[in-house]
């Protein structure tokens, strides 16, 4: 189904001049639609090809697994493959059965608060508990609660993890995922208060390493404290490599978008710089796009590349990488084809990749049963 101009595969990423564009995002605009803001740099032409290196890999839609879903937000594979999905607006979550599509509504979590980019966020999964990252009337905050597992199953009652994450209107962040060491990581916006991102006594603007129940996790960089990376804008997704390195994406302003590798105790720059800027001190991206092409969300590791999902741009990017570096040019698929795509999961050892869409969120333009979950065939 097509959105305006369908193309199989767009092009690849950064341009070498860029035209800057003066000015700041009115905090009304946010990170996810930012209408009318012009894009920093033009597009590549559609369909140019990407060195040989990048150009192996590809995905397919192979199907549409549910449909008619409002304001999807988190992901989270269940054990046995089930998935729970979250509606920031309306504060539920619902298991879909992956074989048939069927939806089972689990409740609506108590305590959210949906406003702006606020609301029901991310979802995970860990030892019989649901963690979910949400917007409350005071504050963002991460809780768990009990769940069986089963599709007749009830979540119990919120429990809070980590609580006193500053919310606004925009950047709120909300991305959490267990690493392969069993730590428990989020992703914060500065909420468009800057300053937030290179402040270390706060946790706006970051990336967090917890415990499951929410403690400083051994080994982090500062004694005592949940951050592990900061200088960071707006963080809405993290994944894992092969190798156990964890990359994130990053919403930018007006000129660049980011994917890290995220190393300890490192700054990423917001707000003294934005994308690469080659400055002491400061970590560089491993890639960058103009905003237009990307305003990142969910990332996933598969086949050997990021897989990153675009709200503005409105496709999905693949990033091939050789260790802890990009091995060729970003490529992206599905471009026009499915509107705003907010996040992606990969499952089955990254032969699938989960696909959710997002027009329902105010800022997309709702067609035909959207939103939904698309089931991705990575080659």
């Amino acid at each position: 189904m097509g959105r305006g101009r369908v193309v199989g595969q767009g092009a690849a990423g950064a341009v070498a001049v860029l035209l800057l564009i003066a000015g700041c995002s009115s905090p009304s605009d946010g990170d996810e639609g930012r209408p009318g803001t012009p894009s920093s740099a033009p597009s590549a032409p559609s369909g140019s090809s990407a060195a040989p290196s990048a150009a192996a890999g590809g995905v397919r839609v192979t199907g549409t697994l549910t449909e008619g879903l409002r304001s999807p937000w988190g992901l989270a594979e269940l054990p046995g493959g089930d998935l729970l999905v979250s509606s920031r607006d309306d504060r539920t979550i619902t298991r879909v059965d992956v074989r048939t599509g069927r939806r089972t509504t689990l409740g609506e979590v108590p305590g959210v608060v949906p406003g702006g980019e606020g609301g029901l966020l991310g979802l995970a999964v860990r030892d019989g508990r649901v963690y979910a990252y949400l917007t409350s009337a005071s504050d963002n905050r991460i809780v768990r609660m009990r769940y069986g597992g089963g599709a007749g199953d009830r979540l119990g009652a919120p429990e809070p993890v980590l609580t006193g994450l500053p919310k606004g209107l925009v950047h709120n962040g909300g991305r959490i995922a267990f690493g392969p060491d069993g730590m428990l990581y989020a992703g914060t916006g500065e909420t468009g208060r800057t300053g937030l991102a290179q402040d270390r006594g706060s946790l706006g603007g970051k990336i967090l390493r917890m415990t499951p129940e929410g403690r400083p996790a051994p080994g982090n960089p500062f004694p005592g404290s949940v951050v592990y990376s900061y200088g960071h804008r707006n963080v809405q997704g993290l994944a894992w490599d092969a190798d156990g390195r964890l990359w994130a994406s990053e919403f930018g302003q007006n000129t660049w978008d980011e994917l890290n590798l995220i190393e300890p105790g490192r700054d990423y720059g917001w707000p003294v710089v934005e994308g690469r800027a080659g400055r002491a001190g400061f970590t560089d991206p491993v890639a960058q796009w103009p905003t237009g092409q990307a305003s990142p969300s969910g990332i996933a590791y598969a086949h050997g590349a990021i897989w990153m999902a675009g709200l503005r741009g409105e496709r999905l990017w693949r990033i091939p990488l050789s260790g802890a570096e990009r091995s060729g040019e970003p490529r992206a698929f599905l471009e026009d084809e499915y509107g705003r795509l907010r996040t992606v999961l990969a499952t089955g050892g990254g032969a699938r990749l989960w696909l959710v869409t997002s027009e329902t969120d105010t800022r997309g333009t709702p067609g035909p049963g959207d939103d939904r979950i698309l089931r991705l065939e990575v080659r």
